[in-house]
């Protein structure tokens, strides 16, 4: 039985398509479409319900350790409201998820994890829990409304002082009011664009969502559903769980480098992403040059001969071209491969380009 967020009935009232995902039931698109929807968060800003998203705080005089021992990346340096992306690995180096790290102090730390991978992955890391570490889900009672877009900033300023909001990207100003809504708001977003997420009480969170959507509705603010949300994260190239990263697969072939410490003490999986250097295979980009539109889970070729398979894939509004992310071999990944894709049947010409598709 999927659950429903706090915002279930606003998405109902303003015509959302209601889709299961990650557990709970939430809008892939409205009326006005997943396309408009996509331009208005590149040009103008969208609003998104990501509710579903797992919280956990760990807290204790280890939490640090425990981190530095969970996660690839390393928290050791880490500023009171500073935000830090990981993947998080099982033994033999593949990804039980990727993750951010919010520090709110010394021995205090906010953990958000994927919406499918919340049982799991609390499951996986109350397992490894030592010392003085505590673990408390709090996934419940925490509401995650997105605003994503270059026109966020003015958005919010309409609201909060300057003072509420965070300065860099990925950091966060833990006790705010939005117009009398306590909120934790961060510095962050999975659209490639600016834009910020804010954490309220689940009963506040329809109130929110309205204030916003009002506040900003003359600056091009607009709803948005999961559509948009895949093909903007795809057009910036960012990896999304169960496509790209999955637990046979490294942060090392999935290309996500800068969050892998193989100088630190060791960590959970550090000995199974040394174990498969070199690389074998990584993640490429590939812009379709024929007619037709790579999807996930599809082969790639080179000169006839099974070069790997595609991850994701769409056709991006913004960029106006199809593409798609695979896994190659080294040899097979510099930027003007040419190669095809089998899209049910028909091999459709494409090419290796760098990634992201899409920068701001």
């Amino acid at each position: 039985m999927e659950k429903r967020t706090p915002l279930y009935d606003r998405h109902v009232a303003a015509g959302g398509k209601i889709v299961p995902f990650g557990g709970y039931l939430l809008p892939v698109q409205y009326p006005t479409g997943v396309i408009a929807e996509h331009m208005a968060v590149r040009t103008a800003a969208g609003l998104f319900d990501v509710s579903h998203m797992g919280e956990l705080v760990f807290r204790g005089g280890d939490a640090l350790a425990y981190l530095n021992k969970l996660l690839t990346n390393d928290f050791t340096n880490m500023y009171d409201g500073q935000v830090r992306y990981s993947p998080m690995c099982n033994e033999a180096g593949g990804c039980v998820d990727d993750l951010l790290v919010y520090k709110v102090r010394e021995g205090h730390y906010l953990v958000v994890v994927n919406a499918a991978n919340r049982e799991k992955d609390a499951q996986w890391m109350a397992g490894q829990l030592f010392g003085d570490c505590a673990m408390e889900d709090i996934s419940d009672g925490v509401a995650q409304l997105a605003i994503q877009g270059p026109r966020s900033r003015e958005i919010m300023l309409r609201l909060v002082g300057e003072e509420a909001l965070p300065k860099k990207y990925y950091s966060f100003v833990r006790e705010t009011g939005v117009k009398g809504i306590p909120c934790l708001i961060s510095r962050t977003g999975y659209t490639g664009e600016f834009g910020y997420e804010l954490y309220c009480a689940p009963e506040q969170a329809p109130a929110l969502w309205d204030l916003l959507l009002e506040t900003g509705k003359d600056l091009g603010l607009v709803p948005c559903g999961l559509g948009a949300r895949d093909t903007l994260r795809l057009e910036a190239a960012m990896p999304l769980y169960g496509h790209e990263l999955d637990s046979g697969t490294t942060p090392l072939e999935a290309g996500l480098d800068f969050a892998v410490k193989l100088d630190k003490e060791d960590f959970t999986g550090k000995a199974g992403i040394q174990a498969k250097l070199p690389l074998q295979r990584v993640r490429v980009g590939l812009e379709m040059t024929g007619r037709g539109i790579a999807r996930e889970h599809q082969d790639v070729y080179i000169g006839g001969r099974l070069a790997g398979h595609t991850t994701s894939g769409t056709h991006c509004p913004y960029l106006g071209k199809a593409v798609a992310m695979a896994y190659l071999s080294p040899e097979d990944a510099a930027p003007g491969t040419e190669v095809e894709v089998d899209v049910r049947g028909r091999r459709v010409a494409a090419r290796v380009v760098p990634l992201p598709f899409y920068k701001r």
